[in-house]
């Protein structure tokens, strides 16, 4: 298993973001949000993500950073719940929305949980879709 989260994964794409927000379906287990869509990009990836901490909850960038450290660190830890459940490409942005300050082990058990709904609710489309 790869615990890493390599250049080649970050969403920086502004077209895909721009989709994201405009097309974009999510998923939340407060206080975290998944937002996505399936893509289809060049790299041979299956899931480009990133992180986005508001700045209407934490003024300081300090504070924001430190919580993008945080999401960006869940998500290395547990992206293996997503990559094995994936059967397209994904464009993904991982979000922190309250203004509670939750400590590492909060947010990485809410991530686990988040992770886990998203890949049911692939599932149940799938599902449908069959």
């Amino acid at each position: 298993m790869d615990f890493n989260y390599p250049k080649i994964e970050k969403l920086k794409n502004k077209k895909t973001i721009d989709s994201l927000f405009r097309e974009g379906k999510s998923v939340g287990k407060y206080p975290l949000r998944l937002v996505y869509i399936a893509t289809d990009f060049e790299d041979d990836v299956p899931l480009k993500m990133g992180v986005s901490v508001s700045k209407k909850h934490f003024k300081k960038a300090v504070d924001r950073n430190y919580f993008k450290r945080v999401l960006r660190e869940c998500y290395r830890l547990n992206k293996h719940i997503l990559i094995d459940s994936l059967d397209q490409k994904y464009g993904m942005m991982f979000f922190y929305q309250t203004s509670d300050r939750l400590d590492y082990h909060q947010i990485n058990e809410k991530t686990k949980q988040l992770f886990e709904k998203f890949v049911l609710s692939l599932r149940e489309k799938n599902k449908e879709n069959n």
